[in-house]
């Protein structure tokens, strides 16, 4: 989030309609101070989805100076650049994006609740920086809040909270509003961005690594587990042609790891001379006679478990890691998507939500 939006600190949630219902302008330049009573200012240049973010801060007395930022949010194309106009050289960087930007129309939907409730009442009218604003007092969810309210355009001016008996905090201050499309000038890329692309999403790299719709497949190594149950199938495959692993492979399970113990187990993993493993420690066994035509079968695992597998080599071992439960379909396949057949211990874990690979299997 770039901007704080008013409340977000207390958990408001919009609970009715504020005024009558309006659409929220999508084309402005708002300059607010920075909150938290640090020096500077923080303007929003918004036209549709293109949103320019400028941060500008003075010079400081111990010697600090002054520094300006801009940070470009492209939220059709799910991506910002972020550059110091002022570097020498200029340098740019550049991520993806989704997501809250912290739209400063929002924060008129977070004072419904409280207003409905009749938290908040009006206690008067002030005009700060040329804007006309009825003033909301009250106390909500054990906070005082004073909050000054644009009812014209829907927006929150100011806004503060401090504990009772406490000195008030400014949240928001909004110091001009210009509802007029910023030039398109505004939303260009300098040149040293030209080429600077956001790193692959996690979607992007799933689809690169099996050839498939990023969409159609989840990590397994990311909780939390699926509340239903279903049975598993586990795949061994090569990325990009997802073709079966060949070689022969062991695979282990320990289903009674608990992540919360404050005393994990020690696994232990012997070494065959031919490349084969032994698996102990913890409640860690081996299944590996329930693989079949290169499939193994889990029936109903826990939400989470510890997974082992050793794809034969002379020379390398086993690896082990912890698999969440993703349960798509009473039987659920996932994938281990080695990346380089010489080193099998380099692959993720990927279950087949949608798509041809999520087919049961024959």
């Amino acid at each position: 989030m770039l901007t704080p939006r008013i409340l977000s600190c207390l958990g408001l949630l919009a609970l009715a309609a504020l005024l009558p219902a309006q659409t929220p302008p999508t084309a402005y330049t708002i300059t607010e101070a920075l909150p938290g009573g640090a020096p500077g200012s923080m303007t929003i240049y918004r036209n549709g989805s293109q949103i320019l973010v400028e941060y500008k801060h003075p010079a400081q007395a111990d010697g600090t100076p002054a520094s300006r930022s801009l940070n470009l949010i492209d939220v059709k194309a799910g991506a910002q650049h972020s550059w110091d106009p002022s570097g020498t050289p200029v340098t740019c960087s550049a991520s993806s994006f989704s997501g809250d930007w912290g739209d400063p129309f929002a924060g008129a939907a977070e004072l419904a609740g409280p207003i409905a409730k009749g938290e908040l009442k009006i206690t008067g009218a002030e005009t700060l920086n040329g804007i006309p604003t009825k003033i909301y007092t009250g106390v909500t969810q054990g906070m005082n809040l004073k909050v000054w309210f644009d009812q014209k355009d829907n927006l929150v001016v100011k806004s503060a909270f401090g504990a009772p008996g406490a000195a008030m905090n400014t949240m928001t201050d909004i110091r001009s509003i210009s509802l007029a499309p910023p030039p398109p000038a505004t939303f260009a890329l300098p040149p040293a961005c030209a080429g600077v692309k956001p790193p692959p999403t996690a979607a992007e790299l799933m689809g690169e690594e099996t050839g498939d719709s990023g969409d159609n497949w989840v990590n397994a190594i990311y909780g939390p587990g699926s509340k239903n149950s279903c049975s598993i199938l586990i795949h061994i495959v090569a990325a990009k042609t997802m073709a079966p692993f060949t070689r022969r492979w062991q695979a282990a399970i320990d289903t009674t790891y608990n992540q919360d113990s404050p005393t994990p187990p020690h696994y232990e993993f012997g070494a065959g001379r031919d490349g084969t493993s032994t698996f102990a420690g913890g409640g860690l066994h081996e299944i590996t006679t329930q693989i079949h035509n290169n499939t193994l079968r889990i029936d109903n695992p826990p939400a989470y478990f510890n997974m082992s597998t050793n794809f034969i080599q002379p020379g390398r071992g086993a690896g082990i890691g912890l698999v969440y439960r993703q349960c798509f379909a009473p039987v659920t396949n996932l994938y281990y998507v080695l990346k380089d057949p010489n080193d099998p211990g380099d692959g993720d874990w990927l279950y087949a939500k949608a798509g041809k690979y999520a087919a049961p299997a024959h």
